[in-house]
């Protein structure tokens, strides 16, 4: 979708001035929590003890180990620590209906999601963690933190229903939190946990609804369309129709909830008319789990 210039001028400047009041939100949020330290303790101190872990940007040539890289297509760093810092990766559809809020008093899933995302990588960053966006390299430090809560107010809405999550971004041992409404096809979302559960990947599947698609409250005619307007469908007794989405959506989530067990992930929801930090109190739990 082209954008002239002027529209372009128009979303930085509103997402530069939503930056801070996110960031606060956030900050407030993760200070809810008592973060601990997060590095995975193995046995061995100091020049004793190693791990390999693929290389990323800023990683210098001398701090790759070129005989293990060697066998393999990848590089690798060999870090000599009695404490390695995990890595976690943070993924927030962008999809179309991420943009929807039933009421103006509610937050659009988007704009709760990423409140959740940036508050639980505050959260892990203290505890030593490295963060990022999925696809991104992980990095420790407040600095990370500013940088992810930029990408998330500045990037753009597909103008589809449908995103997924990238797969060709899964790296061994990471740990990966997905946030999403989880309406669309879930095939991609299946088809990721498969790929994540061959290589180690744990995580979280967060699913985040307004009300209204938990409750289905309407009634009479109406005309539902998705956000980017592909799908319609007119009714003249939505009411007749509420047994039915509300049996749809139970069977989604079982699907991806079994799908998450399956996988060693974790499943859960969320709705934007619940305090924020009921949500990121169970992701933190899972996760330290």
């Amino acid at each position: 979708m082209s954008r002239s210039a002027g529209q372009l001028r128009a979303r930085a400047e509103a997402a530069t001035a939503a930056l801070p009041a996110l960031m606060l939100s956030a900050e407030r949020l993760a200070a809810a929590l008592v973060p601990g330290a997060h590095g995975q303790r193995r046995a061995g101190t100091g020049e004793d003890f190693w791990q390999y872990r693929p290389a990323t940007t800023g990683d210098t040539a001398r701090s790759i180990d070129w005989r293990r890289s060697a066998r393999s297509d990848a590089q690798f760093v060999r870090d000599r620590e009695a404490q390695v810092a995990q890595s976690a990766a943070i993924w927030i559809s962008a999809a179309a209906g991420m943009d929807y809020a039933g009421s103006a008093e509610r937050p659009t899933k988007r704009d709760r999601a990423e409140l959740l995302a940036l508050s639980l990588t505050m959260a892990l960053l203290s505890g030593g963690e490295r963060v990022a966006l999925a696809g991104q390299p992980p990095r420790p430090g407040r600095l990370q933190a500013d940088r992810i809560a930029e990408t998330l107010v500045t990037r753009p809405t597909l103008d589809r229903d449908d995103d997924a999550p990238p797969v060709e971004a899964l790296r061994p041992g990471q740990r990966v939190i997905l946030f999403d409404d989880f309406l669309g096809d879930p095939q991609p979302v299946l088809d990721y946990l498969a790929r994540a559960s061959g290589l180690g990947v744990q995580g979280v599947l967060m699913q985040v609804l307004d009300p209204n698609e938990e409750a289905f409250p309407w009634r009479g005619a109406v005309l539902f369309r998705s956000a980017s307007g592909a799908i319609g469908h007119d009714t003249r007794d939505a009411a007749g129709l509420r047994s039915a989405y509300l049996a749809r959506l139970a069977e989604r989530r079982e699907t991806l909830s079994q799908a998450a067990r399956t996988a060693g992930w974790h499943f859960g929801t969320h709705d934007t008319g619940a305090a924020p930090a009921q949500a990121l109190l169970w992701l933190w739990s899972v996760l330290e789990g």
